[in-house]
């Protein structure tokens, strides 16, 4: 099969929704927490308030057509203003 040709027009909107995407998928991959309740709790609340921060983003592209580098630029950074500080749990192995 050949590949489809892309108008440039078309390529410029494809690299921006694969930025949101990109965006999107990273504000959500939090790393498993550690088994303390503390963690754990931390995780949760990162965790919707991340997707919060998606969803909010998405809205403003999908209902008012804002953007789309525009909103990967803003989810990247309220996602770099709330880093992971719980610990992440480890795999150290079953006992032998």
């Amino acid at each position: 099969m050949s590949e489809a040709i892309i108008p440039e027009a078309g390529r410029a909107e494809t690299v921006a929704v694969m930025e949101l995407l990109r965006a999107v998928h990273d504000a959500l991959d939090l790393p498993l927490p550690d088994i303390t309740e503390r963690d754990e709790r931390e995780h949760q609340r990162l965790l919707a308030n991340r997707a919060a921060d998606a969803r909010c983003v998405l809205a403003g592209v999908v209902q008012q057509d804002h953007d789309m580098e525009v909103a990967a630029r803003l989810l990247r950074r309220w996602t770099a203003d709330e880093p992971v500080t719980y610990t992440p749990w480890e795999d150290k192995g079953a006992p032998a």
